[in-house]
């Protein structure tokens, strides 16, 4: 599989998912959710301070250099957490489909193969027999690659 191919069944993974839409809308609302944390915290001098709170806030790593002593920017922060651990795994789950679709579509590759090779079999050496075989042993005994 080329690397064309894999990126193609990556993108239409998160298409068919509708991730990008979720993925854009949370872009969207991390830069909109730093306006009101930059204009109502009083600590937050700018709005690259407020970026990076929403940042430190989004992926729970929480410096805490800047912390939300409103509730305007408690509830904001609160929100964009739990936002950020639902698209955190919506991803999870889109990559998890990803290599879930590859893993399927090598299955299904192998097996085309290996039928080709059983219905030329009239046509093969005694070597490629012998190879065959052991394709057949291993599958059995689930080794199938």
């Amino acid at each position: 599989m080329s690397k064309r191919q894999t990126l193609r069944i990556l993108m239409n993974t998160f298409k068919t998912t509708g991730a990008t839409k979720i993925f854009a809308g949370y872009i969207l609302w991390f830069f909109i959710s730093a306006i009101p944390i930059w204009l109502f915290e009083p600590g937050i001098k700018d709005y690259a301070d407020s970026l990076w709170f929403c940042f430190a806030s989004a992926t729970s790593i929480g410096y805490g250099d800047f912390a939300a002593v409103t509730i305007v920017g408690r509830i904001i922060t609160v929100i964009l957490s739990i936002y950020s651990i639902g698209v955190i795994s919506v991803f999870t789950a889109v990559i998890t489909s990803f290599f879930t679709d590859i893993a399927r579509i090598r299955a299904s590759e192998s097996s085309r193969k290996f039928i080709d090779e059983l219905e030329h079999l009239p046509e093969l050496s005694r070597e490629e027999l012998q190879e065959l075989s052991e394709k057949a042993k291993n599958f059995r005994k689930g080794k199938n690659r």
